[in-house]
């Protein structure tokens, strides 16, 4: 039993897109469910992406009200495009279905802060 629970404490929080029809799934549920989503739009050879990633697995486990995606530019086209993804790494904060706030680039502290007033937008 304690060995299942280590397991689940040390499983990811990010739900990886690999598709559109994943996409539509989880940014669905999420708006339905009145859940801020947390977009990280990544790419595998963008080494400021790849190194924002366990600071982005470090907020998904603090911020566990809040869905936190990774869309690789790469492997899903469609998505970046309708969102207009133009660098990586991009952060999108949603609520409602809607971008609240977006970031381009590899800033922890600006990010961090987008995040608190998504949680706390009557802060």
């Amino acid at each position: 039993m304690e060995e299942a629970q280590h397991d689940q404490q040390n499983k990811s929080r990010v739900v990886n897109i690999d598709s559109v029809q994943s996409w539509d799934f989880y940014f669905n549920q999420a708006t339905n469910q009145g859940c801020p989503i947390v977009v990280h739009f990544t790419a595998s050879w963008c080494m400021p992406s790849v190194a924002m990633n366990p600071f982005f697995e470090e907020l998904a486990s603090t911020f566990q009200h809040v869905l936190f995606l990774t869309v690789d530019v790469d492997d899903v086209k469609e998505v970046a495009k309708k969102m207009e993804i133009k660098a990586m790494p991009t952060f999108l904060l949603m609520r409602e279905g809607t971008v609240v706030d977006k970031f381009v680039g590899a800033n922890p502290e600006e990010m961090k802060k987008g995040l608190m007033g998504l949680c706390n937008p009557f802060v």
